[in-house]
């Protein structure tokens, strides 16, 4: 699991990471934003908009992010929840 977060202050839309990523949408705004249907989570803070994603298109985010030129764009891998360490650990 991952999560993206663009930062709304910061982009300039310029939409670099579209061509990289076709999760990324321009919003009513100009700006960056995610497709939600296709995010895990997706919600959208005060300056900025966080989807979470489960599938194998990390580096693909990885390289929208690089892309953005005013680097509004963050990708951060999720740790395990404390559920799921003691779950394998049970299990193990």
């Amino acid at each position: 699991m991952y999560r993206v977060t663009i930062d709304t202050d910061a982009c300039e839309g310029i939409f670099a990471c579209l061509v990289r990523d076709d999760r990324f949408v321009e919003s009513d705004e100009g700006l960056a934003d995610f497709e939600a249907a296709t995010a895990e989570t997706y919600r959208t803070d005060e300056g900025s908009v966080v989807a979470e994603f489960d599938d194998d298109r990390l580096e693909t985010a990885r390289q929208a992010a690089a892309a953005c030129p005013p680097g509004a764009i963050t990708v951060e891998e999720l740790d395990e929840t404390a559920d799921e360490r003691s779950e394998g650990a049970v299990c193990q």
